[in-house]
């Protein structure tokens, strides 16, 4: 799926601009992250329409790009998150980033790692990944 990733200015008011032009344009926010520096902010979000989405911030002065990241469905067990992190690893596989995103019955996370292509080769057989279209009406 595609992460929708704008870098803001820590000033106020600047996160409600982004949340003004998404909404004006119909684009619904599913997943939100937000962390920052001292100067900046990076903000991660899944969105209904990712390349909408880009397209109307980047023509509004933003700095805004799309990356690939893969939602990951997780059952509520516990040692769930450190059986996938212990999977990752032993294939040398580093977590970037992750973020919290709710799919019905299951917790579900979306990641970004050191090689996504690989990370869906060895998860894939013990987890199910949350499919963009699935993601995106939410």
């Amino acid at each position: 799926m595609k992460q929708l990733t704008v870098f803001i200015e820590n000033r106020l008011g600047r996160l409600e601009e982004v949340t003004d032009i998404l909404s004006k344009n119909n684009v619904n926010i599913i997943c939100i992250s937000l962390a920052d520096t001292s100067d900046y902010g990076m903000l991660r979000m899944i969105v209904s329409q990712p390349d909408v989405a880009v397209e109307a911030l980047q023509n509004n002065g933003f700095s805004a790009m799309l990356t690939d990241v893969i939602g990951l469905k997780l059952p509520h067990h516990f040692g769930t998150l450190k059986n996938v992190s212990g999977i990752l690893s032993a294939n040398g596989l580093d977590i970037r980033y992750m973020y919290a995103l709710t799919s019905g019955e299951n917790a579900a996370i979306v990641l970004k790692t050191s090689d996504n292509e690989k990370t869906r080769e060895v998860l894939g057989e013990k987890y199910e990944f949350l499919r963009a279209e699935e993601a995106y009406n939410m």
